[in-house]
């Protein structure tokens, strides 16, 4: 004789109207929170004395080391977000990627600080684009409610390329430039649009962490070349 037990969570597209409401708030919540903990733990490290030493080494070829370190520390957080053992789990996922943002984020936000004398005037020009950029994705998601995961393909792709343009740059010396920094904001407002998308037809509502952590990922690429964008217009 066997018995079967149903799993409590559901995709949120089929759950009850109640349930999928608190999946929605909680995942915002969480993204609200997660981009206020990257801002804090942002501000401690450009306070460090030790930043500019730091910011050196990981300029050139140290670069490759820390995009092959952030691949695989991505890849662990993510694992341990979407985790079924607890909730102390995701947020230790949700906690080290958000750690791992702030590392690769520090020559970038280091030099923009230089550039504009305190950066704060380029940070706000930046993350009010983003806000605006990222509000209005949102909104295209959920009023068509169009089923976006077909871009998976693109993503991956488009993904994959754009590593590999970024390798040959730091082995070859040359710089990117803007055009290259608007087609990875059009890359990343794509892949806000999917993660949105995946939120509202295919996570389980105990899945706001994980979902979180995806549409972090995607904000955080999307105000990288942003900002990059306006360091070099300004």
């Amino acid at each position: 004789m066997t018995t079967s037990y149903a799993n409590p969570y559901t995709v949120a597209a089929d759950a009850a109207p109640s349930d999928r409401a608190a999946f929605m708030r909680s995942t915002y919540l969480h993204l609200g929170l997660a981009i206020l903990a990257f801002i804090g733990v942002e501000w401690f490290l450009l306070q460090q004395p030790w930043v500019p030493a730091l910011v050196e080494k990981m300029l050139g070829f140290g670069w490759l080391i820390v995009l092959g370190v952030f691949m695989v520390v991505s890849f662990i957080a993510d694992r341990l977000a979407r985790s079924e053992t607890s909730r102390g789990v995701q947020y230790a996922g949700l906690g080290l990627f958000i750690i791992a943002e702030a590392f690769i984020f520090l020559p970038l936000l280091y030099f923009a600080a230089i550039k504009s004398g305190d950066g704060s005037l380029l940070f706000v020009k930046a993350g009010t684009t983003t806000a605006f950029i990222f509000a209005g994705l949102t909104a295209t998601a959920f009023v068509t409610k169009k089923d976006f995961s077909f871009l998976r393909s693109f993503l991956m792709i488009g993904g994959f390329i754009a590593l590999g343009i970024i390798v040959v740059s730091i082995i070859f010396g040359f710089s990117l430039g803007t055009i290259f920094a608007g087609a990875m904001a059009i890359f990343a407002s794509v892949a806000i649009l999917y993660s949105t998308s995946n939120i509202i037809h295919h996570y389980r509502t105990d899945q706001s962490v994980s979902a979180a952590l995806s549409l972090f990922s995607s904000v955080a690429l999307l105000f990288y070349y942003i900002l990059q964008i306006f360091m070099s217009r300004d």
